[in-house]
This record gives structure tokens, C-alpha cells and sequence, in this order.
């Protein structure tokens, strides 16, 4: 994938995971990093999973994976930022 697919995806994913998480205030480029961020977490958590692979599966399996990892780095972070 092009690196303007990534921003897409990543860009998709961030927004998709601070819906799902309710966090509000995250601007465009923060979604953009943290679902980044997400889908490298996503991809090496579902990599990890044995005879799973999500490679070459297309658009909306790589937002998935993707927005799962971006989840789970906002969950962190919220829990980070509190403190």
C-alpha cells in the first residue's frame, strides 16, 4: 500500500477508534498518527495469531485490523493522559 493509502487507512481507523472509545477533541492529525499507530499494533497483534493473515485481504480488512490496534493505543493513552 502507497503511503497516501496509509494516511487514508490511518486517518479512517483513528476516527473510527475515537467514536468507539467516545473520546471527543482529537483533531485530524491525531487520528491520522493514531491510527497509524494502530494499525502497526493492529498488524502485529493479528500477526500473532496463529494461521491468521490479513495481508492482501483489501481496504476494509486492513482498516479493521487497523482500527482495533487504534482502539486499544487511545485506550492507553486516555489512561496515560489522565494521570
Amino acid at each position: 500500500m502507497h503511503i497516501l493509502g496509509w494516511i487514508v487507512v490511518g486517518a479512517l481507523a483513528g476516527w473510527i477508534a475515537s467514536l468507539l472509545v467516545h473520546s471527543k477533541g482529537q483533531g485530524c492529525l491525531t487520528n491520522i498518527a493514531l491510527g497509524l499507530v494502530g494499525a502497526v499494533v493492529g498488524g502485529f497483534l493479528f500477526g500473532q495469531l496463529g494461521g491468521f493473515s490479513y495481508q492482501g485481504e483489501g481496504f476494509l480488512i486492513s482498516t479493521l485490523v487497523a482500527a482495533v490496534g487504534a482502539v486499544l493505543v487511545l485506550l492507553i493513552w486516555n489512561a496515560i493522559r489522565r494521570r
